[in-house]
């Protein structure tokens, strides 16, 4: 299977991932535990909220015309007939003269239209002296102020924040119908790969594709497996086979460059489809995408840059809409202070440093090199239609942070 002659533009290839794109099933989990997910129905109110007319402050509940006129020098008298605390009311009608002292959140009374602060009275027995007036409604919550039962509150595909957490629970749900999280197997191919240690053998590579490409899949919402085997055709292929018909994706790092012992490609292209093999970027140009008992394939490079790049750029979004949250890079403008050379017909994703006042530092380094994916904290965006850069030039650049599953 050839690919350096087909290189496709990476439009094309995010466009067959598209037409592949596969949604979740869904799942009732407890209110508590939702945070992070993605809700798969929307969410309307049992209640009113508040349920009542509640008072806003602690202090004393009152007829507002009662207190007109009121001042430091021109004092007032109430008599108080009830005490309302926190979670309790009171089954009195206010007349004029009196007053009912209340907590914050209690039920207005009967009778009573505004609350009094208690900074502005003076209370001896039975007996409150007020010095100052309020205006009918004052101090007081109106009933379904927030929400009103039977409002739609939250549609589906919406992110569950603490907030909405709080809006939920406000409207009488304890559970929530939501997204399941991807399960991911990752297989990592390779024959020369090894655990870390402190000594390794000679031709042998330390396997840090095992963690890093764990960590942003877990970064994108999903649940991932790892598993690591050998540059063998038919163990490949049975374990793609095996893993396909048990997980929602499977993704592999290795076997998809064009030489001796590269196995995974053409496991995919015996077991179902390869929907391309090659993309016009950088890094990562031997990226495969497949299908395979109708499970999506991302098949990366064995090199970590280029494997973090690939699943940045190719499987992030993949794992996003699975979940029902449409993603799409936050592209953010920025001055460059270096000149950036690129080709035509080929998308770069340069790795470099950058913060509000501009790019300060290029890392265009190997796709081995994982040092620079450490030190940068940004991939700049070349279009495949421009040759480069200039400095001084406004880039289009993605600030690694914002690439994470937004509750994470």
């Amino acid at each position: 299977m050839k690919f350096i002659s087909n290189l496709i533009p990476l439009g094309d290839a995010l466009a067959k991932i598209d037409e592949n794109q596969k949604l979740m099933d869904t799942e009732k989990i407890h209110l508590k535990d939702s945070q992070g997910r993605v809700l798969a129905h929307s969410i309307s109110s049992y209640h009113n909220s508040p349920p009542f007319d509640k008072s806003a402050m602690d202090g004393y509940a009152v007829i507002a015309e009662d207190t007109f006129g009121a001042s430091n020098n021109v004092i007032k008298e109430l008599k108080i007939i009830d005490r309302i605390g926190a979670g309790d009311f009171s089954d009195k009608t206010l007349s004029n003269g009196e007053a009912i002292v209340i907590a914050t959140g209690a039920p207005i009374p009967n009778g009573a239209n505004a609350v009094l602060m208690k900074e502005f009275t003076y209370e001896d027995g039975d007996n409150l002296e007020i010095h100052s007036q309020v205006t009918p409604g004052e101090n007081v919550s109106p009933k379904a102020e927030d929400i009103a039962k039977g409002d739609e509150l939250l549609g589906e595909n919406v992110l569950i924040r603490p907030q909405e957490m709080g809006l939920i629970a406000s409207a009488g749900h304890s559970e929530v119908e939501v997204y399941k999280k991807p399960r991911v197997k990752l297989l990592i191919t390779g024959n020369e790969l090894v655990e870390p240690s402190p000594e390794i053998d000679k031709a042998k590579i330390i396997n840090s594709n095992q963690f890093s490409i764990a960590a942003l899949i877990r970064s994108a919402g999903a649940i991932v497996d790892i598993e690591h085997g050998a540059d063998d055709f038919e163990a490949v292929k049975e374990a793609i086979d095996k893993a396909s018909k048990e997980y929602d994706v499977v993704i592999t790092t290795g076997g998809t460059a064009i030489s001796k012992g590269d196995v995974v490609i053409e496991a995919v292209e015996e077991l179902g489809e390869v929907l391309f093999h090659g993309v016009a970027m950088r890094p990562g140009k031997p990226v495969g995408a497949g299908i395979v008992n109708g499970t999506q394939i991302f098949m990366l490079s064995g090199q970590p840059v280029a494997a973090m790049g690939q699943f940045d750029i190719v499987a992030r979004r993949y794992l996003f809409k699975m979940q029902g949250l449409d993603y799409s890079h936050k592209v953010i403008k920025r001055i460059s202070q270096a000149k950036i050379p690129s080709s035509l017909g080929r998308t770069d994703y340069i790795r470099a440093v950058a913060d509000d006042t501009g790019v300060h530092h290029v890392l265009n380094r190997g796709s081995g090199i994982i040092r620079s994916m450490v030190e940068a904290n940004c991939y700049i965006i070349i279009d495949e239609n421009h040759e480069g850069i200039e400095k001084g030039d406004e880039v289009d650049l993605i600030f690694f942070n914002d690439m994470a599953w937004p509750s994470l």
